[in-house]
């Protein structure tokens, strides 16, 4: 006697008939399974194709977001910052032009640091400490205690823009330790100046409270100052211009300025086209296209292998083949990044079609057009781009794309098949365990009748003997 558990019904081989129920059972159920097995194929077939579909999808839509920043009519107005001294530092961003402006740097900004005179508590009991800010502002807080601890902790949790820090200042006389609490301004500049008061806002406004910074052995160790620099330093146009921080937004339109020390010679940030980052507007067109051709033609290819033990060979035809919506993409957007514009070729500016349908893009003209004629060449690019960006978001549009409903179509499909196969599932399971019911009760009968056959065959043996 054997038993094979099969699913989850335990399957026990012939105990009368001495036939392998369980693998007479499984060989039928691989019969009726078969259809499920062409679902499940289909339904693995469907879902590299949905991913593959997913796949150039994406590329499209990388394209036709990068043709729409190439065919802005100031896509190619990308500048970059140079300054005469180490010191200074400049980056250019939205609305930066080409020029160039000097400069002396007078002063850099600095928060304000102050010292109190070294003690060993704050005072004898909880006691208000009030800050006062450059705007006249005052916050006032009352630590838990005396001690410097408290004091330290309830300065900075009050939100009046200052820190503290106790640091170690020796002993006294009678050998207790002396700390001085180092105050320090949040921010740099003169907006960040401040005072600290022992007492409320009441005394501080009445002039009895006492100005822990003013006290003796207490001292302003940095004083809150802006940064500045004169513009056109020595003539009757000069212009000082002041920050709180050492970087100036916007000094000119476009222009942010960073100073690190103070110069006696003037500074000059120069700004210039940037055409290694126009290129790489126009290159990256190219780029983005031949993404797309490189992977729809690896996805279509046909390739065949050969058995070296058997010598079959056996064809391949890649996952995309025969998809219209993919291939009507490709030769709309190959086909459109090398129309004319205007009656010119995209080749004028260096973009350039090969044989194979691929593009190639050539630094040199592109260079040399932007230096001869920087607006003929910002043309040619945005109605390139307009056009690639047009048939590319005809293509992958989220909701209308070509490529996108194939993919849902293909979803739905795919949504069908499970359903399929699950239903049949349920189906085989259901049969499976009819199989079992059915040859178990073939197999109590034929436990039956052997039963009987013996009993006759008891009953005649005893008539033989009786006569």
């Amino acid at each position: 006697m054997s038993s094979v558990s099969s699913g989850n019904s335990l399957a026990i081989d012939g105990l009368v008939s001495g036939l392998k129920t369980t693998d007479l059972i499984n060989s039928l159920m691989s019969v009726e399974g078969v259809p499920q097995t062409l679902l499940k194929n289909k339904l693995t077939s469907t879902n590299s194709f949905i991913s593959s579909l997913q796949t150039i999808n994406g590329l499209v839509q990388g394209l036709a977001t990068k043709a729409a920043d190439a065919a802005k009519a100031t896509s190619l107005d990308l500048f970059t910052a140079t300054s005469s001294a180490p010191s200074v530092t400049a980056v250019t961003g939205t609305g930066a032009g080409a020029g160039s402006i000097s400069f002396t740097v007078g002063s850099t900004a600095s928060a304000q640091v102050g010292v109190t005179a070294a003690m060993s508590t704050w005072s004898s009991e909880a006691q208000p400490i009030t800050v006062v800010g450059a705007d006249g502002r005052s916050t006032t807080v009352t630590p838990k205690s005396g001690s410097l601890d408290d004091a330290v902790s309830a300065l900075n949790a009050s939100g009046a823009g200052v820190t503290s820090t106790k640091v170690s200042a020796g002993t006294d006389a009678d050998g207790n330790r002396l700390y001085r609490l180092q105050l320090t301004a949040a921010k740099t500049g003169a907006s960040g100046a401040f005072q600290v008061y022992r007492g409320g806002a009441d005394a501080v406004a009445a002039g009895t409270a006492t100005n822990v910074l003013t006290e003796t052995g207490a001292a302003v160790v940095t004083t809150a100052k802006d940064a500045s620099v004169t513009l056109w330093a020595g003539t009757a146009a000069a212009q000082t211009v002041t920050s709180a921080t050492n970087t100036f937004s916007g000094l000119v339109p476009g222009l942010d300025v960073t100073v690190s020390q103070v110069t006696s010679e003037p500074v000059t940030v120069t700004v210039g086209q940037d055409t290694t980052k126009a290129q790489g507007v126009a290159s990256g067109l190219v780029d983005a296209m031949n993404a797309i051709a490189s992977y729809y033609r690896t996805n279509t290819a046909v390739t065949s292998t050969t058995s070296v033990t058997s010598g079959t060979t056996t064809t391949k035809a890649g996952i995309l083949l025969g998809d219209g919506a993919s291939r009507e993409a490709v030769q709309r957007l190959a086909s459109t990044m090398s129309a004319p514009v205007d009656g010119k070729s995209p080749s004028t500016i260096g973009i350039v079609i090969t044989k194979d349908g691929s593009f190639t893009f050539d630094a040199a003209v592109f260079q040399k057009a932007l230096a001869t004629d920087p607006d003929a060449t910002q043309a040619m690019l945005s109605g390139v781009a307009a056009k690639v960006g047009a048939a590319a978001t005809a293509s992958s549009d989220k909701y209308t794309g070509s490529i996108t409903t194939t993919i849902t179509g293909q979803q739905a499909v795919a949504k069908d098949l499970t359903t399929q196969i699950d239903s049949w599932t349920d189906r085989l399971t259901s049969r499976r365990a009819a199989l079992q019911t059915l040859y178990s009760s073939l197999e109590t009968s034929l436990s039956k009748l052997q039963s009987q056959s013996s009993w006759l065959a008891s009953q005649l043996a005893s008539t033989s003997t009786a006569r």
